[in-house]
């Protein structure tokens, strides 16, 4: 992992997707389950992860306005920190500093842009290892289209987040069998979730977006403030939390 920034980095469907509303319910409820215990006074600490390599150019625009509509909704969350981290290119990976004011999370994703290259996302899971090593995190976020690694080298640095207590949720674009088992291990490993969607899901991945912000910043308080100013996400993983 490269050392981490201390400013904004200067950079030059097929299957089951998310537009059903029972995927959407199986994944919400698998985020439920595996809350993070976040104290009084605590910040809520997110590691948000991004796959920027060429394959994700054609719907990056996208991606981009529902990561941001996250990031605006954490704005509004007192005692969230996020951290963006992502890779592309040859072996280019970096992290930002802990951020908390939603300006500053937009300015930190809009000056990323695609560049060819393989996938990273063992070292990503590494970072998020090292990073809870110095602090508490809540929980990892990823967003990719592709795994062009070793399974077991996946594995094994996502063990010492299962070991932590740290969740990896991860969103698969597209609907890549490789990618979908490595995601699928690793949230089994981590006890979080996978989830995949479609370019016609965007609704339904920015309702989880926003939630798994909500969550992470607070559990079910902040879960209830996001429903109260109709958060659909946020409202269908309340009512999976009265279910029986």
């Amino acid at each position: 992992m490269a050392s981490r920034e201390t400013k904004a980095p200067a950079v030059a469907g097929e299957g089951k997707a998310l537009d059903r509303s029972s995927d959407v319910a199986a994944f919400l409820d698998e985020v439920k389950r595996r809350a993070p215990a976040v104290g009084a006074g605590e910040r809520g600490r997110l590691v948000f992860a991004l796959d920027a390599t060429m394959s994700r150019q054609p719907t990056w625009d996208m991606a981009m306005r529902l990561q941001a509509d996250m990031f605006r909704e954490a704005g509004t969350l007192a005692g969230l920190e996020v951290q963006l981290v992502y890779y592309r290119g040859l072996g280019e990976c970096r992290a930002s500093r802990w951020v908390s004011e939603a300006a500053s999370l937009e300015r930190l994703m809009t000056s990323i842009d695609c560049r060819g290259g393989h996938t990273q996302i063992a070292r990503v899971l590494r970072h998020a290892g090292q990073e809870s090593e110095r602090g508490r995190v809540h929980a990892l976020a990823f967003v990719g289209d592709a795994m062009e690694e070793s399974l077991d080298d996946l594995c094994a640095a996502a063990g010492p987040l299962a070991l932590r207590g740290v969740p990896a949720f991860l969103f698969q674009e597209g609907s890549d069998p490789v990618a979908e088992q490595a995601f699928r291990e690793v949230a089994r490993l981590t006890r979080g979730a996978y989830c995949r969607f479609g370019p016609g899901a965007a609704a339904e991945l920015r309702a989880l977006l926003q939630a798994v912000a909500a969550f992470a910043s607070g559990g079910r308080r902040a879960l209830t403030a996001l429903a109260d100013r109709e958060g659909r996400g946020a409202r269908l993983l309340l009512e999976q939390m009265r279910a029986p």
